[in-house]
């Protein structure tokens, strides 16, 4: 366990008799989504008002401006699971949040998570996260304490899952930023050196979390068994990243060893001149550039992550937009630095939006991480999701 977590969760046990006992009660309109175990589920097969099986239907928009629909519906009997733990999202004034599904956790669901419903069963559950208060502008030290319950919660909800509802099958842990970053710790303490819980490890897609390994390898770091994906048949593996349109400064957020969010919730290993940040390119596994499929959604997101909405375009009346061509990606180390470096390929007379710095150099493109390259993130899920159907029948 990491030293900090491990502190952390040593002095909550002390103080509060039980994990259980840790995790915020949940409120009255949330419990018609809780089960027997005390679960609140944001995302979960069968669940009324899923936001994880909303609609598909994107908007493709071409470098000419022509734009043509794609119709896209959530698989009937997918043969994986999906297991998505999201961002920082939640504006409620305390160090941690309850378990009340906010619009923004149902909106930043249906942004990042509802896509992969194409390839898989998404669960997501409820955790009592570090707050958008706690964690601040990214300068402030996150309370252990804090950051012990977010943990615990997340981890009472995985226990649950294998409980109830995984029944063998394959899945997928997808994070982005602090649900990254709680992944990243229930991967090295859970995951990682429990045989029977990598085995069913389809894959692991942690964006913008600070994955570490040593330097030059693909296997180690934070992970002694998972190494990085590099084709995408292969399974058991990770895909980590955190995308800059240009290099991360000195004093970013993201790309070197000790220097992210999550380093500071104490939920990844400190700095250490032998590790470095894990990029793994969704475009192309093996190495070198690939062009990116991104999705954004069309509706503005409520509250004060409007990033995740693609700028609008006249005349787009579908959920979501798309715009082929425009981006590459290419994972690029430099300065103590790893990071998936965005190219913008717009030509004369594309006029399509491209995603910014929304919150400045720090934190580079981190807002869009997951949205920049959605279309390839679940392709790649199809793709392992069939290999390691047909390994398991082998077996």
């Amino acid at each position: 366990m990491f030293p900090l977590v491990a502190v952390a969760l040593a002095v909550l046990v002390s103080a509060c008799g039980s994990s259980a006992s840790s995790t915020p009660p949940t409120t009255s309109s949330t419990v018609a989504r809780t089960d027997s175990a005390g679960t609140v589920w944001l995302c979960r097969p069968g669940l009324a008002s899923n936001p994880c099986t909303s609609s598909l239907t994107a908007t493709v928009v071409r470098s000419d401006g022509k734009k043509t629909i794609q119709r896209a519906v959530p698989a009937p009997d997918p043969p994986i699971d999906c297991f998505y733990v999201y961002p920082t999202a939640s504006r409620q004034p305390t160090e941690n949040a309850n378990l009340h599904i906010d619009p923004v956790e149902t909106a930043v669901a249906i942004a990042q998570a509802s896509r992969f419903s194409k390839v898989c069963r998404v669960y997501a559950p409820m955790y009592p996260q570090l707050t958008l208060s706690a964690i601040g502008a990214g300068g402030k030290k996150i309370d252990p304490h804090a950051a012990a319950v977010a943990y615990i919660g997340l981890l009472a909800a995985w226990k649950d899952y294998l409980a109830h509802d995984n029944d063998g099958r394959g899945v997928v842990l997808i994070g982005h930023s602090q649900g990254a970053s709680m992944l990243i710790a229930l991967i090295h303490n859970e995951v990682d050196p429990n045989p029977a819980e990598r085995h069913l490890l389809v894959s692991a897609l942690l964006m913008g979390g600070n994955v570490t390994v040593p330097v030059g390898q693909a296997v180690g770091g934070d992970f002694k068994n998972i190494p990085a994906c590099a084709a995408d048949t292969q399974t058991g593996c990770v895909v980590a990243y955190s995308s800059f349109d240009t290099p991360p400064p000195p004093n970013g957020l993201f790309g070197r060893v000790g220097t992210s969010l999550s380093a500071q919730s104490g939920l990844s290993q400190q700095p250490n001149a032998n590790l470095q940040v894990l990029c793994t390119n969704p475009a192309s596994l093996s190495g070198g550039s690939g062009s990116l499929t991104p999705y954004f959604v069309t509706k503005p997101h409520p509250g004060d992550l409007n990033h995740f909405s693609g700028d609008q375009v006249s005349g787009i009346t579908t959920p979501w937009v798309t715009y082929p061509g425009l981006y590459t990606g290419t994972c690029e180390s430099t300065d103590g630095a790893t990071w998936l470096q965005i190219s913008t390929d717009s030509k004369t007379g594309d006029h399509r939006p491209v995603v910014t710095e929304t919150l400045g150099p720090r934190w580079g493109l981190h807002l869009s991480d997951i949205n920049i390259a959605l279309g390839n993130l679940v392709d790649l899920v199809g793709h392992q999701a069939a290999a390691y159907a047909s390994s398991t029948s082998e077996r």
